[in-house]
């Protein structure tokens, strides 16, 4: 899909640009030492754009001086500033960084004063350079919107065409557009739906990919690789995250196999398929394990998506951890890997379903650990959706599809959702996990 071409820094997006691979930090933006830090590390492993969450007017000055010492060390990669809840905030960090991401269903509780600001921030941007991203979250859409469309991929669109005209009109297209969700359904849905609008209203502005609150390990990579492949390989996609409850520096090798296998230079290790009755039999040989994980995925999760295949079977080779080639046919791992992209495809569920946020400078407790935990605890319980937020911020929002919900509040204390609903406030964290654990068993 042809796009205009908008930049960020020394960074172009869209037109006929590589595909760029993004990240983003989860220090604390008022820790500027570990902030910088963890930037040239995240610059050293190939980021080509770092975000950085900027959660209250003190931390502008703090974004001002990471620059400074990034711009000093000679790393140029852009940096953007990650708002929500305070257009004023947007409006000053816009003068500080190459691009601020703002998210219509929270730039402005009032419509009308959205529309007002948006036009100060736009003319700050024209002035300074500065990029925006549109980033829409499926669960952040705001009440006007739902109770008009719904909490629905068209919801999405209609609230995102919403503020690109509000661009159209104040005459700026130096933006970038995403409509992320934790289902990978919804998520290509939407994005679909916007490509369309886009093209029918004649201004195409490129799009920012992701799965949002993906999760962390192999899951986090395959659902992933499923909803953004999906996207890229029908030419939908300009600049991606994949956003993982790890080590951000673990995001870049899994988006730069995708930007580099869409951008035409990558592969798939898959040798042969055989499809009978709406099953295939995939047979790889498949250089390592994550390189199968991925070639998995993206071969075969946009078919299972759109419902043009039923199951998968994973037969052929792999080099494991260790150097040893290992048999797919009829093991454990290859029945492993299927269903998990079955899950991830939103076709069968096999365990319970997690959404977990990537974690960011709003975090005040060790996400990682504390999801990992949950998932020890909670393994036996099928089919359930269970959310496990970093921050009070989005964590409500975004968590829309989530049975249960544990969302750190900070200070050491917890709440517990059911659905949208918080049954219990300021928990203790080292009683939160068995606190969620008695609440879910007694609903049962």
């Amino acid at each position: 899909m042809e796009t205009i071409k908008i930049k960020a820094g020394n960074v172009t997006i869209g037109g006929d640009s590589a595909i760029v691979v993004q990240t983003m930090c989860n220090t604390h933006t008022s820790d500027v030492d570990a902030s910088v830090a963890q930037c040239v590390r995240l610059h050293e492993a190939g980021a080509q754009m770092i975000r950085l969450t900027v959660p209250s007017m003190a931390q502008v000055d703090d974004l001002r001086r990471i620059k400074e010492e990034l711009r000093s060390r000679g790393i140029d990669t852009p940096l953007v500033a990650d708002v929500h809840f305070s257009s004023e905030i947007a409006i000053a960090a816009a003068e500080v960084v190459e691009k601020v991401r703002i998210n219509p269903g929270n730039f402005h509780k009032d419509h009308d004063k959205a529309r007002e600001q948006f036009a100060r921030l736009v003319e700050v941007c024209k002035e300074k350079g500065t990029a925006i991203r549109i980033g829409l979250n499926h669960g952040s859409l705001g009440d006007r919107i739902t109770n008009l469309y719904g909490n629905t991929p068209l919801a999405m669109k209609e609230a995102v065409m919403e503020w690109l005209e509000m661009c159209i009109e104040n005459d700026f297209y130096n933006v970038v557009v995403s409509l992320k969700a934790s289902n990978t359904y919804v998520m290509v849905e939407a994005y679909r739906l916007l490509a369309a609008a886009m093209q029918e209203r004649g201004v195409v502005f490129p799009l920012h990919l992701g799965v949002t609150e993906a999760g962390n390990g192999d899951a986090g990579r395959i659902k992933s690789a499923v909803g953004i492949s999906a996207l890229l390989s029908e030419g939908i996609g300009n600049t991606i995250r994949v956003s993982l409850t790890e080590d951000p520096a673990n995001e870049i090798p899994v988006a730069q196999y995708l930007a580099d296998r869409y951008d035409r230079r990558l592969h798939s290790t898959m040798t042969s398929v055989r499809i009978e009755a709406g099953k295939a039999a995939a047979t790889y040989e498949a250089p390592s394990r994550e390189r199968l994980l991925l070639d998995f995925s993206c071969d075969f999760g946009k078919r299972l998506l759109d419902k043009e295949l039923d199951d998968v079977e994973l037969l052929g080779t792999y080099v494991d951890d260790n150097g040893n080639v290992q048999v797919l046919d009829g093991s454990e791992y290859a029945a492993y890997l299927s269903d998990e992209l079955m899950q991830a495809a939103r076709r069968r569920f096999y365990r319970p379903e997690y959404i977990a946020c990537p974690g960011c400078g709003r975090t005040m407790y060790n996400l990682e650990s504390t999801f990992n935990e949950v998932k020890r605890r909670t393994s036996h319980l099928k089919g359930m959706v269970i959310a496990v937020m970093g921050c009070i911020v989005n964590g409500p929002g975004e968590m829309a599809d989530a049975d249960w919900g544990y969302v750190g509040e900070g200070h050491g204390k917890v709440s517990i959702y059911k659905g949208k609903t918080p049954l219990l406030r300021h928990v203790p964290e080292d009683e939160a996990i068995g606190k969620l654990l008695e609440l879910i068993e007694g609903d049962r």
